[in-house]
């Protein structure tokens, strides 16, 4: 018996994450949760799964919950960084999903890894912010970072039984979102709704509009490059509209191994918990005889630049990722809040990437700080381009 701490449990990882744990019941025990203002789906949660400990936004939705619960001694309910970090650390729990969005979820997977805790890992920012001092704790503690993405995942299975100094490159896919087909004069006109239309995949609203700019892409391949110690220039995106293939790897002998697989996270999410096992999948199987032509078509980065500023921050190095990072989450929210037009999202992130000079992070706090920096400075953007 595995016992689960879920970082995130009401976003769609963690829902999907608890809908295999359910179906597995003799496999995994729930034993902490971590979720944010969703308090209607939390409960649900904690009546069907009796986690041990749970912690919410705040230390007012954690008093609303326990007027919910009406039993506030079972389960212990904690609050805020502190209690996100004690459930990502709690001593009976062997393995952690990091789900949370963002770059809040970096400091309680810091904390689950301190711990000595496997991580199936969903938040990439972590990789992106963090990737160098995150993969060098894991390693001196003995922790696995089983990859949650599908397309990470996808490499990670790729990879096994091969020897990596064979790899001559990995390949990302991409669906290519909701504006693959959209002339780009169009792309001014773009809105929340449209954005939020993904053709495959359903995810939570931020990663959802990163998809639509391919940002999500962008920020793949700078966890990628972390996960599986890859040169940057060795990490390609393909566009491919089906979401079948979910990535490849190519050898120097020319052969090429892609994973497949219906476009369902649980598949994923059922590796990286069961690992080296695989479960009995119970969401469908893949039929290549029905699933029509599959096509494969390379990025076009005048419609989608957020490619090219990833690779950039990569290049960069030290803070820039970071600061990529904190830039497109804060002009993702001022789009959803209408302050911004979709095209202004790449503007603003390439605005603060040029005039970031780039510093060591060695530490957590140099990390932090240099998400500060560019949540400042993308705010500041956005405030010069609001009309008064």
């Amino acid at each position: 018996m595995k016992n689960i701490s879920i970082l995130g449990s009401t976003g769609s990882i963690g829902v999907n994450t608890l809908d295999i744990v359910a179906q597995n019941p003799s496999r995994f025990k729930v034993y902490a949760l971590a979720a944010g203002k969703n308090l209607s789906l939390l409960t649900k949660q904690i009546d069907i799964f009796r986690p041990e400990v749970v912690s919410v936004i705040d230390d007012e939705h954690a008093q609303r919950l326990r007027e919910m619960l009406g039993h506030p001694s079972v389960p212990e309910i904690l609050s805020g960084d502190d209690g996100y970090r004690e459930v990502a650390s709690c001593k009976k729990t062997d393995m952690v999903v990091s789900a949370i969005s963002g770059a809040a979820g970096l400091s309680p997977t810091i904390e689950a890894i301190e711990a000595g805790k496997d991580i199936a890992l969903a938040n990439k920012e972590t990789m992106v912010m963090a990737g160098e001092l995150v993969i060098a704790r894991a390693a001196s503690r003995g922790v696995k970072i089983l990859p949650v993405d599908s397309e990470h995942s996808a490499i990670f299975q790729c990879l096994k039984g091969h020897n990596r100094n064979e790899v001559r490159r990995l390949v990302l896919t991409a669906s290519g979102g909701p504006f693959l087909h959209l002339p780009l004069e169009r792309f001014v006109s773009v809105t929340l709704a449209d954005a939020l239309q993904h053709p495959n995949w359903e995810m939570g609203r931020k990663i959802t509009i990163d998809s639509a700019s391919m940002m999500n892409k962008g920020l793949e391949i700078i966890e990628a490059r972390w996960l599986f110690d890859m040169d940057i220039d060795k990490i390609d995106v393909c566009v491919h509209p089906q979401s079948i293939v979910h990535s490849m790897v190519e050898y120097i002998d020319g052969s090429v191994i892609a994973q497949m697989g219906v476009p369902d996270m649980r598949g994923p999410i059922s590796y990286a918990l069961s690992y080296p096992e695989r479960l009995q999948e119970t969401f469908g199987t893949l039929d290549l005889c029905s699933a029509g032509p599959l096509e494969f078509i390379p990025p076009d980065s005048t419609k989608f630049p957020a490619l090219e500023l990833a690779y950039a921050a990569a290049r960069k190095g030290g803070s820039a990722p970071a600061v990529l990072n904190a830039s497109n989450e804060v002009a993702v929210e001022a789009f959803v809040e209408g302050k911004i037009r979709f095209v202004d999202i790449a503007f603003i992130v390439k605005d603060v990437l040029d005039s970031h000079q780039a510093r060591d992070v060695s530490r957590l706090e140099d990390i932090l700080d240099a998400d500060c920096r560019g949540r400042a400075m993308a705010r500041e953007i956005i405030e010069k381009r609001i009309p008064a």
